[in-house]
């Protein structure tokens, strides 16, 4: 049974921190915005349940193959000891010379957290480039957390929306299970241009990049004609 929650009004009301200077005027703001973000963590909460809670997802069957820095591996490989794996589809296709600034950001930020992710679950990135053209650029970025493979026939990147009909690439986060030797997809972002809001790129929720999380934090935000790059060497 779900506890009682305190309303969000009453608990910013009771909010202690204050600093030095603030009008009277600033801190009435901050308060009711403190009482929204109150509920927005709660939203983020009865969002996750509501994930947890997913039904099984269709069962992985398809003719995946992949090479990793090691050599070929099968899809159930990618668990290694975990019931829990997830995938992140990196735009960096055979036809691209770079690979996309955005993807990498995000990549940057799960390189970070890499090793604490790796004690819960599993995490792959899969590109349908050559496996040795995405060591040398883990080489170049100085990953060392992350694990980069080859779609070597790339049906996983077609099936789990790597790659659109017309051939071109998007991102895509995949979250699959294993239970009882069974493989199963569980959850994907699946957000896309058509659910967009107006006025905005199209993005996840909640955003794995903390890139944009921070920028929503300060008066500009996060902007609407700036984007990452992959150095910014004048």
């Amino acid at each position: 049974m779900t506890k009682d929650l305190v309303p969000a009004e009453e608990l910013a009301r009771r909010s202690p921190v204050r600093f030095p200077n603030e009008s009277a005027a600033y801190r009435a703001a901050r308060t009711a915005l403190l009482a929204e973000e109150i509920e927005l963590r709660r939203h983020l909460e009865r969002v996750a349940a509501q994930r947890r809670a997913l039904p099984p997802g269709g069962e992985v069957i398809g003719d995946y193959r992949f090479e990793g820095e090691n050599g070929p591996v099968s899809f159930a490989d990618l668990f290694g000891a975990h019931e829990s794996f997830a995938v992140y589809s990196y735009m960096f296709g055979p036809q691209r010379d770079r690979p996309c600034p955005m993807c990498t950001n995000l990549l940057g930020a799960l390189e970070g957290n890499g090793a604490d992710i790796q004690q819960r679950m599993a995490l792959a990135v899969v590109a349908r480039s050559p496996i040795e053209r995405l060591i040398a650029w883990k080489k170049e970025r100085g990953w060392k957390n992350l694990k980069l493979y080859s779609d070597l026939n790339g049906n996983y990147s077609r099936d789990y929306h790597g790659v659109l009909p017309d051939g071109s690439e998007i991102p895509s986060f995949n979250v699959f299970t294993r239970r009882d030797g069974t493989i199963r997809h569980f959850w994907s972002g699946e957000m896309t241009g058509d659910s967009a809001d107006p006025d905005q790129d199209p993005r996840g929720a909640p955003d794995l990049a903390p890139l944009w999380n921070v920028l929503d934090m300060t008066p500009e935000g996060r902007g609407t004609d700036w984007y990452p790059r992959l150095n910014y060497e004048t």
